[in-house]
């Protein structure tokens, strides 16, 4: 189930970083070629970009690619390392509850009690910041799956990750 969800979110990506292209693709023609500026295109732009970078966390907090010191836990080894390993799970999880998911979603009911628009798009702003306790969400539970897997066979997810940044 997780994995499916995470081909689910890859491709999600895809398609906004897609939609994001042709975006600015029109931007520039209508303005360089048409010599009629597009109006909504530069604001959809900023929409799918940021959509993108915080569904990408959640992708890549899936897929364990995320970019990390990892200068202390290569030189740890066995209880210590999964200790290590265990403590990083858990603040990921800390702070994607009370940061992303909670303060994302207070963000998302301000913006919408407030009733702002983007003016080009003419869409509450809500939806805009709807992206960070969802991310936020699948966050959560990528590292609670991580999280469960560590502590219940310490070895081998230590292992695979051992095997998977050497390639």
């Amino acid at each position: 189930m997780i994995e499916l969800l995470g081909k689910v979110l890859r491709y999600a990506l895809v398609l906004l970083m897609a939609t994001l292209v042709i975006s600015v693709t029109w931007q520039v023609l209508s303005r360089y070629v048409l010599d009629q500026p597009s109006s909504w295109t530069e604001e959809a732009a900023r929409f799918l970009l940021v959509w993108i970078g915080v569904l990408g966390a959640a992708y890549v907090s899936h897929s364990r690619e995320h970019l990390a010191i990892d200068l202390l836990p290569r030189r740890l080894q066995g209880t210590k390392a999964i200790a290590l390993r265990v403590f990083i799970e858990l603040a990921v999880l800390v702070f994607a509850i009370l940061a992303m998911v909670v303060g994302g979603a207070r963000l998302v009911a301000i913006t919408w009690e407030l009733g702002q628009v983007m003016p080009a798009l003419s869409i509450p702003t809500a939806f805009l910041y709807l992206v960070v306790p969802l991310s936020g969400g699948l966050i959560v539970l990528f590292s609670g799956v991580h999280l469960v897997k560590l502590i219940s066979q310490p070895t081998s997810h230590l292992k695979a990750q051992t095997s998977k940044k050497e390639c």
